[in-house]
């Protein structure tokens, strides 16, 4: 296995990359001739668009305010909504011609 590295150098914000892999670095070209970009522009969106992404994700909402009425329903109260639904979700062809 080939030693990979990223070095950084807070000062002048310097990435240095080891042993791309042939594949990437072909894909890395490939975006940059699209986009009119220069190598180094490429290598900056392309890890932009996954930090992005990755804090899109974390900051997710997540709702729990109902989370006690999970579960909660014994199964006959189940069965009684389900039937409910289905009167509500029949078609009443009269009303679509």
């Amino acid at each position: 296995m080939m030693h990979k590295s990223i070095h950084a150098n807070n000062k002048n914000d310097l990435v240095t990359l080891r042993n791309l892999p042939p594949e990437l670095g072909l894909f890395i070209r490939k975006q940059a001739k699209k986009k009119g970009l220069s190598l180094n522009k490429t290598v900056i969106d392309l890890l932009q668009q996954v930090t992005q992404k990755n804090e899109r994700t974390k900051r997710r909402i997540i709702h729990d305010d109902l989370d006690a009425l999970a579960g909660s329903w014994s199964k006959q109260e189940a069965k009684n909504f389900e039937k409910t639904l289905c009167a509500q979700r029949a078609i009443d062809t009269e009303l679509w011609k």
